[in-house]
């Protein structure tokens, strides 16, 4: 009997948070003109150094502008680019709707970003049809209730599932079956298969191979010896050779981290000190709603000049106490900092264990882990039921530092909708 071919769909949102941001305002806020049809970016704020280009529209495509260019650099390209500030709170939302539309086709839902999801559809031709069928049907659904666009790539695995999706956009239905991947995907610039960035594509140049049908031709044995492990992976992806399954449920984190962009350059050891803890209270409120404990902590500090320069130690033992993080994260920035202008900074955790306490006893150490472990637990309870800011140290009165600091910064979180002039 032969073997049923596995059916994998790839759901792409079209310019998300530009889409989101359009819809929001089409339906929400009596706006008539759709952001999607203008050139437009969602962008960072440069007053706060956030100025980067987070999603475009296609028609600012004409303009060679790209996602992760500076705001600056993209006015120059089109002076004209209409700007719409980020808001996270709203892209939650809709990306949580869109996944669960998505669950309604199959209970194998794996969700790869915020706007992008696989879906595995095998054997789910009886309840939906042929793979192309309940594609558009899929497409068709999330258009009509959500008001925005999406792709979906059709195949028997994940990496050519999402090779497809990025084909003609929007609002499209591809398939990129393996019978398929000489004429859709071989003719394709090689820098456009999945895994090969900018440096591994000129890498490639150098050898003779511009498209990805000369990439899987080539011979193995020399990509592996100019690009080592990544030369045997991109040899497979170009034959379409990809075997990971479609994961409902995430893999547990490895690590947890936070960091922060600050809006001036911090030149004194107590400011820095103080976005520390900052950091330290989030990964610190991390660590524990996952029940876990770290036993390794590093500290990443990026200079006024965008260098870079990171240091970690092994605890003795593991920890989510907000108090002990700090701790050990200023004793790393004290071996590290050489008095340079910091822009930004991070505390990031790793080697992580369950949240048992298997504390070794230290005679000279008198710090009672008992009583900061029951503060530590009385503040997560306290912020999760009145907000983030129902509790703060007192060390952040009065002071421009964010008390809880790190991933999605305040001020993307939400917009206020009422200085924005919506048209």
């Amino acid at each position: 009997m032969e073997k049923r071919k596995a059916v994998i769909f790839h759901i792409d949102v079209n310019s998300a948070f530009l889409s989101w941001e359009a819809v929001y305002r089409l339906c929400h806020l009596g706006g008539t003109v759709d952001l999607r049809k203008q050139v437009s970016a969602v962008g960072g704020d440069m007053a706060m150094r956030h100025g980067i280009i987070l999603a475009k529209s296609i028609p600012a495509k004409k303009y060679h502008i790209h996602t992760g260019e500076t705001i600056l650099e993209a006015k120059q390209k089109c002076p004209d680019l209409i700007l719409v500030p980020p808001n996270y709170g709203l892209y939650e939302k809709c990306s949580k709707a869109f996944m669960e539309i998505l669950r309604q086709y199959s209970p194998s839902v794996e969700q790869y970003s915020i706007d992008e999801a696989f879906v595995d559809m095998s054997g789910t031709g009886g309840l939906w049809g042929e793979p192309v069928t309940a594609a558009e049907r899929m497409k068709d659904q999330i258009r009509d209730t959500l008001g925005f666009t999406v792709n979906i790539g059709i195949s028997e695995n994940k990496l050519l599932a999402k090779m497809a999706s990025d084909f003609e956009k929007p609002d499209r239905v591809h398939t990129l079956w393996k019978e398929e991947i000489r004429e859709k995907m071989w003719p394709l610039p090689v820098n456009e298969l999945f895994f090969v960035g900018r440096a591994t594509s000129k890498k490639l140049f150098s050898l003779g191979i511009r498209t990805i049908g000369e990439l899987a031709q080539a011979d193995p044995e020399v990509l592996k010896t100019h690009l080592k492990k990544q030369g045997e992976v991109i040899w497979a992806f170009a034959n379409g050779i990809e075997t990971s399954v479609v994961q409902s449920e995430p893999p547990a984190n490895k690590g947890y981290g936070n960091s922060t962009t600050i809006a001036f350059d911090v030149t004194d050891a107590s400011t820095a000190k103080l976005v520390l803890l900052a950091l330290a209270e989030t990964v610190g409120t991390r660590l524990r709603a996952a029940g876990v404990k770290a036993e390794v902590i590093a500290v990443g500090i990026k200079f006024h000049n965008l260098s870079y320069a990171s240091h970690q130690m092994t605890l003795r033992n593991a920890t989510n106490i907000t108090n002990e993080i700090y701790h050990w994260a200023c004793q790393l920035f004290d071996e590290l900092w050489d008095d340079r202008a910091i822009r930004h900074l991070g505390i990031h955790t790793s080697r992580l264990s369950d949240g048992l306490d298997m504390r070794q006893l230290d005679l000279f150490d008198t710090t009672d882990y008992e009583k900061l472990e029951k503060m530590d637990a009385a503040a997560d309870k306290i912020r999760k039921r009145y907000g983030i800011d129902s509790v703060m140290r007192a060390a952040f009165l009065g002071t421009p530092i964010d008390h809880m600091s790190g991933g999605i910064s305040r001020e993307k979180r939400s917009v206020d909708y009422k200085k924005i002039k919506i048209e």
